[in-house]
């Protein structure tokens, strides 16, 4: 299967009401743990794993993601050892690999296209790149076998989302706010309607993230009709608060996908 065919395969055989898609950042505290970590979110039940890659300025990231993208710099990761990472995890779960568009552009589009899906990646969203100069990507990544990720907003124009959701492969990254990543309270209310907004211009799954911090507002957004659930921010800090980081995510993972068990 194609990195689209494996996405498509783990939504449809997630056993609760919408896939769970932890995020993982790269490198942090340091490569050798990040892996665990992610080996811990499939021991807990993670369906796919977004893996993220430290940028130095992440402009879609809020401030937990953002310090652990720094001390993962601090501690040495790079491109070719977070694709370590993604070699490892990709052999149980697939991996979509999130970073920003000057490190696929300092390879070129075709380079990075290929390496990542020799490292086993499935996917990649990349947050910064405008749908007007995705083309390139789109087409190095199909060649590839690669899905390329697009990220829409609550403020997404309707005539623009038409277009991004037709071109979209894997899934559809709804954010469900507007603002960066981050721990939010409450914003359930808003899920269906940005959920529907997004389904009503794409064929494939629609996965809402940001703001998703609690089992119980994941089981609001998988009851609001989302296809997948994307954690990031409170498994992050709940990595960086641990004496034991794997013991502690797989833990709170387990919580989420549990919430989302029909």
């Amino acid at each position: 299967m194609d990195g689209a065919q494996r996405i498509a395969a783990a939504f449809a055989r997630a056993p609760g009401r919408a896939a769970l898609m932890p995020y993982l950042m790269g490198g942090f505290p340091d490569l050798a743990t990040s892996l665990a970590i992610g080996h811990a979110y499939v021991d807990g039940g993670a369906d796919l794993i977004e893996l993220g890659v430290p940028f130095s300025d992440p402009l879609a990231d809020g401030p937990v993601i953002h310090a652990a993208g720094t001390v993962a710099l601090r501690a040495g990761a790079t491109v070719d050892g977070i694709f370590g990472v993604c070699a490892e995890l990709s052999a149980r779960v697939p991996v979509v690999v999130m970073l920003y568009a000057n490190l696929v552009l300092a390879r070129g589009v075709e380079a990075f296209a290929r390496q990542a899906a020799e490292a086993g990646a499935s996917g990649l969203i990349v947050p910064d790149l405008p749908l007007e100069e995705s083309t390139e990507l789109l087409a190095a990544c199909d060649a590839a076998g690669l899905a390329l990720v697009p990220l829409v907003a609550p403020t997404t124009p309707e005539d623009r989302l038409a277009v991004i959701g037709g071109r979209a492969r894997g899934f559809v990254y709804t954010v469900s706010v507007t603002g960066t990543t981050g721990e939010r309270q409450g914003g359930s209310a808003g899920y269906a309607d940005v959920i529907a907004h997004t389904r009503r211009h794409t064929d494939v799954p629609v996965a809402l993230g940001f703001g998703i911090s609690s089992p119980e507002q994941a089981l609001e957004a998988a009851e609001a009709g989302a296809d997948g659930v994307i954690v990031g921010s409170r498994l992050v800090r709940a990595a960086a608060e641990a004496d034991d980081p794997p013991a502690a995510v797989r833990e709170l993972v387990g919580a989420f996908a549990r919430a989302l068990v029909r």
